[in-house]
């Protein structure tokens, strides 16, 4: 299982050329990418690129160039911001409204602009010093005016498992508190301090789930802009199916699924909702049931 890649050109080459946002806001084929709150605008057919004359008052950021070659441009709108009139067919949405209807390109280029934007809205002070910042890199850092420190987007590593039992017919999933019952997962966590992507496996799924793993190996990532985390995919096999307990906190329930109560919850027939379309989680759940269905 991968998730798929896209051919979004970063542009890396163009950051350090001065003023290039001003220069590349003039450019007629150049288009945008407004980010609000978390959530981006769009329409009928889907991510919604504007001119950079509609947007008055945003702090901008250089996306990358199109398969064109067409440059494409963040604003990172405030939430009082009274910009875009939008037409009755637009509306803004998030990631996971947005879900699977998105095509490739688009789903790159949006998560790029969510975590960039969050970036930008909620790091504007030096976290040294405290002193305000300026932005460099065309978006992409920033520089304290006080200790002169440079910054950069962070990007934080979580693990997220599906556990299988050691004959690889029953998957193990979780029920989180914040879902209230009412959907079953992957098990996921943050990679401490110090400790390897391994080692993070296996303590997150023992902490959560309460099971041991004899084995476990690396399928595929996702960036997931919640707030600003790259989750790094595992299929696991456990020792003990018996050891199976939630840790009563984060994790309320865990069961053991057949596969065809997986192809079943999968059809939305239940026996319980699965993550969505957008999700890294869904699509390692939809990985382990198509290899023996």
């Amino acid at each position: 299982m991968t998730i798929p890649h896209t051919p979004i050109d970063r542009a890396a080459d163009l950051r350090a050329e001065p003023d290039v946002i001003e220069r590349l806001r003039a450019e007629e084929t150049t288009r945008v990418v407004a980010v609000r709150e978390g959530r981006v605008r769009v329409d009928r057919d889907g991510l919604l690129l504007v001119a950079p004359s509609t947007i008055a008052d945003a702090t901008w950021a250089l996306l990358g160039r199109s398969s064109e070659g067409a440059a494409i441009l963040l604003a990172a709108l405030g939430p009082e911001a009274d910009t875009i009139d939008a037409a009755p067919d637009e509306t803004w949405l998030g990631l996971r409204d947005l879900g699977a209807s998105l095509g490739a390109d688009d789903t790159e280029l949006l998560i790029e602009a969510l975590a960039l934007g969050g970036w930008l809205r909620d790091a504007p002070f030096c976290p040294a010093c405290g002193g305000g910042t300026e932005l460099s890199q065309a978006g992409w850092s920033r520089r304290c005016l006080q200790c002169g420190r440079e910054h950069f987007p962070r990007t934080d590593p979580a693990v997220i498992v599906a556990v299988e039992s050691a004959d690889g017919e029953r998957l193990l999933l979780g029920a989180n508190a914040n879902w209230a019952g009412r959907m079953y997962s992957c098990f996921a966590g943050f990679t401490e301090a110090g400790e390897s992507l391994e080692s993070t496996v296996h303590r997150e799924i023992e902490e959560e789930s309460g099971v041991r793993l004899s084995s476990l190996r690396y399928v595929s990532s996702q960036p997931w802009p919640f707030p600003r985390s790259l989750m790094l995919g595992f299929r696991a096999v456990v020792v003990d199916e018996n050891e199976a307990r939630p840790d009563g906190e984060e994790i309320i329930d865990v069961r053991w699924f057949s596969r065809a109560e997986i192809g079943s919850a999968l059809a939305g027939e239940g026996p319980v909702g699965l993550p969505g379309p957008a999700s890294i989680a869904r699509a390692l759940i939809i990985a382990w049931y198509e290899e023996r269905a």
